[in-house]
């Protein structure tokens, strides 16, 4: 696309779609999130918080708040109440002992993997009238725009 074609009325209408549309998958893939979460004891947020930890490993309170954009008081009662569930345990970092560290305990693992499973039968039942080449493209465009949102 060269640059008249960027600064075009038609291309800021196909952003604000994108966006939009965006937007509206956002949604309805938390509400979707939320009634499989409905068959577990946990909340969304301790779903979030689980995916974290299963996706970027042992954290302290501090990393997972930030990470959650959560008050650390927050994330502390939400981490009490996994411990509470057997869900994480606090873990004394071995290099430094004033460290404490939440870790991941295999119920987590299961349920986090049950519920992300049930999320990605969801999603081939809605992608069941794509073509294999449609779902790859669409695949290699999110990858695209997440690289580039990660960058920017």
């Amino acid at each position: 696309m060269n640059v008249e074609e960027k600064d075009s009325k038609e291309y800021f209408d196909i952003i604000a779609t994108i966006e939009k549309d965006m937007r509206y998958i956002a949604g309805i893939i938390k509400q979707k999130g939320r009634e499989l979460l409905s068959d577990y004891t946990i909340t969304p947020p301790q779903f979030v918080a689980l995916q974290w930890l299963f996706e970027d490993g042992d954290m302290t309170i501090g990393e997972l708040s930030n990470k959650m954009y959560l008050a650390f008081s927050t994330t502390t009662d939400l981490v009490d109440r996994m411990e509470k569930n057997e869900l994480v345990q606090r873990v004394k970092d071995p290099n430094d002992r004033r460290v404490v560290r939440i870790h991941l305990l295999d119920e987590g693992k299961v349920l986090i993997d049950e519920v992300i499973k049930k999320r990605q039968v969801y999603l081939q039942e809605v992608l069941g009238n794509y073509t294999l080449e449609e779902i790859s493209q669409l695949k290699d465009n999110f990858m695209k725009l997440h690289q580039e949102m990660r960058e920017k």
